[in-house]
Parts: C-alpha cells; sequence; structure tokens
C-alpha cells in the first residue's frame, strides 16, 4: 500500500474518532469527571512517599526568556490554559447577553441579582472570619466564585428529572459570577502595571477582531493573533487570563445582518464555542486541576492545623455559608420588590438546593487564592485544603437537597406519563 494511501485511511478513520471524543468532551459529566480527577490525583500525589516529584512538575520552566515567557508549568497552566477556558467563558456571556436569557432584563434580573448576592455575602463573611489576621484581606474574593464546570456536571448528575429551567438559572448566575470574577482579577490582583504592552495588546486585538468580523476562521491567522494579545496581556502585569474573555467578546454572536439579511443565523462564537469547548473541559481545566490543587495535607494533625487557620475558615464560611445566603436573599429580594419574578417552574426549596450547589468554588477560587497569596506559599496550601473541603461540602449538601427534589418531580413525571399517553388519551386504557 502506498504512503498517499495510508494516509488516506488514517484521515477517513481518525477525523470520525476525533469528533467522537470532542462530543464526549462536550458532556457536562464528563468535564466535572475530568476536573475531578485531576484535582484527585493532585492532592494522592502529592501525599505520597514521591510528592518531590510532583512539586518538581510543577516548578519545571521552559519558554523564551526574552519574550518574557519562561515561567513554570504551573504558571503556563494558569495563566495559559485557563485564558482558554476564559476564553469560552467570554463567549457564552457574550452569547447570553447577545441571543441568550441575559438579554431579556426581566428574565435575567432574578439570576443576575444571585450571583451578585453570591459575591457580596460571601466576601463580607470571609472578611468577618478574618478580621485582624494580617494580610488576609487580600484574600476576599477567594469564596466569590462559582465553579461553572463542576457545579452543572453535579447538577447533571443529580437531576434527570429536574426542570430545565434551574439549569438555565444556574447556569446564568454562573456565567455572570464569572464576569464578576474576571473584572476582580483585573483590577484587584494587578499590581505591577507596564501600561506599553497593555497599549500594545489592542493592536493584535484590533486585527482578530476585524478578521472575526468578517468570518474569517483560518487558524494560521487567528492563533498568532490570539497569542500575541495573551503574551503582550502577561507582560502589562494584568493576569494573562484576561486576554482570553476579551477575545472572546471579540468574537460576534449573530451573524451581520448587511450580509445576510434579517435571519442571517449565527456568528462565529457558537462554532468557536463548539471548538474549543472540548479542548477547555477535557484538557485545559482538568490539567490546570492538576498542577493547582496538589497540596501536603500533613495528615490528619496538618488538614486539621490548616482548617484552623482564619484564612482557610473564612474561605469554608464564605463557600458553603456565604454563597447559599447570598444567592437566597438576593433572589428573594428581587423577587418580592420588583416585577422579576422566580421561573414558574421553579419552587423556593429548588432554589435553595441550587444556592448550595454555588458553594463549589473551584478552578476561579484556586486561581484567585494563587494570585492573593502566592503559589506555594503556606496561606495558599491551607486555601485550597479549605476550596477543595468547601466544594465537596457543598456538593454533598446539595446532593441531599435535590435528589429529594428530583424523587419529587420524577414521581410528577411518572403519574403524568401513567395518566395521559402522547395524544392525551388516559393511559390506563392502554396497559395490559
Amino acid at each position: 500500500m502506498s504512503t498517499s494511501s495510508r494516509t488516506s485511511l488514517f484521515t477517513r478513520g481518525s477525523w470520525p474518532e476525533v469528533r467522537r471524543i470532542a462530543a464526549i468532551l462536550r458532556l457536562e459529566t464528563v468535564g466535572g469527571a475530568l476536573l475531578l480527577t485531576g484535582a484527585l490525583m493532585a492532592v494522592v500525589w502529592a501525599n505520597s512517599p514521591w510528592s518531590s516529584g510532583y512539586e518538581a512538575l510543577r516548578s519545571f520552566s521552559f519558554g523564551p526568556e526574552a519574550l518574557h515567557l519562561r515561567l513554570s508549568l504551573a504558571s503556563w497552566a494558569s495563566d495559559g490554559l485557563l485564558a482558554v477556558f476564559f476564553f469560552v467563558a467570554g463567549l457564552e456571556l457574550k452569547r447570553e447577553f447577545v441571543a441568550g436569557d441575559l438579554r431579556d432584563p426581566r428574565r435575567a434580573a432574578v439570576p443576575v441579582a444571585a450571583a451578585c448576592g453570591g459575591v457580596v455575602v460571601p466576601a463580607l463573611i470571609y472578611l468577618a472570619v478574618t478580621a485582624g489576621t494580617p494580610g488576609a484581606a487580600r484574600g476576599w474574593a477567594i469564596p466569590a466564585a462559582t465553579d461553572i464546570a463542576f457545579a452543572l456536571a453535579v447538577l447533571a448528575v443529580l437531576g434527570r428529572f429536574l426542570p430545565s429551567a434551574l439549569r438555565t438559572f444556574l447556569l446564568t448566575l454562573a456565567v455572570v459570577d464569572d464576569l464578576i470574577a474576571i473584572v476582580i482579577i483585573a483590577v484587584g490582583y494587578t499590581s505591577d502595571l507596564a501600561p506599553l504592552p497593555l497599549l500594545g495588546a489592542l493592536v493584535p486585538l484590533a486585527v482578530f477582531t476585524a478578521l472575526v468580523q468578517r468570518r474569517v476562521r483560518s487558524w494560521w491567522l487567528l492563533l498568532p493573533l490570539a497569542f500575541a494579545t495573551w503574551a503582550l496581556v502577561h507582560a502589562s502585569g494584568v493576569h494573562a487570563t484576561v486576554a482570553g474573555v476579551l477575545l472572546g467578546f471579540a468574537v460576534p454572536v449573530i451573524r451581520s445582518r448587511a450580509r445576510g439579511g434579517p435571519e442571517a443565523g449565527p456568528g462565529l462564537a457558537e462554532h468557536f464555542e463548539h471548538r474549543f469547548r472540548p479542548i477547555s473541559a477535557g484538557v485545559a481545566v482538568p490539567i490546570f486541576a492538576f498542577l493547582a490543587a496538589g497540596v501536603d495535607v500533613g495528615g490528619l494533625g496538618g488538614l486539621t492545623s490548616s482548617l484552623a487557620d482564619p484564612v482557610a475558615l473564612g474561605v469554608m464560611a464564605g463557600l458553603i455559608v456565604g454563597k447559599p445566603v447570598g444567592v437566597l436573599l438576593a433572589t428573594w429580594l428581587v423577587a418580592r420588590f420588583t416585577r422579576a419574578d422566580l421561573d414558574d417552574d421553579l419552587t423556593w426549596l429548588d432554589v435553595f438546593g441550587l444556592a448550595l450547589l454555588a458553594g463549589i468554588g473551584f478552578t476561579v477560587s484556586l486561581l484567585i487564592g494563587e494570585l492573593a497569596f502566592g503559589s506555594g506559599s503556606d496561606i495558599d496550601d491551607d486555601v485550597k485544603i479549605a476550596v477543595l473541603t468547601a466544594s465537596v461540602t457543598a456538593s454533598l449538601l446539595a446532593a441531599v437537597v435535590l435528589r429529594l427534589r428530583n424523587r419529587a418531580y420524577r414521581k410528577i413525571f411518572v403519574k403524568e406519563s401513567i395518566d395521559l399517553d402522547a395524544d392525551g388519551v388516559p393511559d390506563v386504557y392502554q396497559r395490559d
């Protein structure tokens, strides 16, 4: 067989497999499972006799020194790979604002308010718990973020019969939550700002924007521009993940009417989100979790000591208590005093379960912890333990409530299935 024939067979055989793997990675349960697997592997390795190998892997440095990009593997994960995650988040944010649930102010008001409450109250609780602890205030934003991938994965596993409005509520809350976290990272955790590289980043960003607005998809044009934008933002002192959001915002959600008429259809955002979500969920976030979550617990005594630290207590209180209180309180206030209202398919017990689920603060919480206290510091290790503990606790608490709600909705579904067939005829007459 000739080389060209073998290549042709390989191409025909491999691309369907690639598409199949990509489709699997788009599943929320799979993305959440990979995230959890990466974190568990890191914790196990960091607490094994071979923990020095894990630290050597994290600190291994590579990259061009001339471009100030000689970074450790852990930094490449938090600054580079997470930029892919935030690029997808930026695409999702823009799509929600332009063509999704956030387009209608009345419909979006409740979950948006819930997201704001879920940021403010945890931060206040954290500051109250850590009051008087020197330097602790810098970590106020750690319990402010909900992990989209983890939370949606838990909901997907638990809620086969839960109303779809619950997922929409959680997705909107988490998307707005991420937007607030991005602003916090850009404003609150930029210490040494270099204006020239930041201004320079506007040039490749503008060219990238012009090309995607014209529906250019050529990777050999767009990827170098995206990398240049990321590298210049990184050099400016602003956290490089912000570049991912800016690039995501640049992609059009709806095709220009001037080019396509009133029924122009979707823009490139949907295409790029479809392409990059498997990379984000299957590669970027799990590798970041693997390189960020590894912390030497030090046995039961070390775990107890870490969780007794005021910063760790503040993080756990913010996520486990502050998130549910903030989400529920803001939701009730908006529903009580404005024209916005809770979706007809949801009950307050459903929202309570979702509010508990919002306490899963993993990816962005770990990132903010590193930015606040420095990667590898003792306080950062305590933060990692607290975030992991709080996220697992929030998952278990939410599972109890959502399982009960799922059973209730399942009974309703079964009853309706028995009472009526597809044509509205009582199904009792169809059974043997």
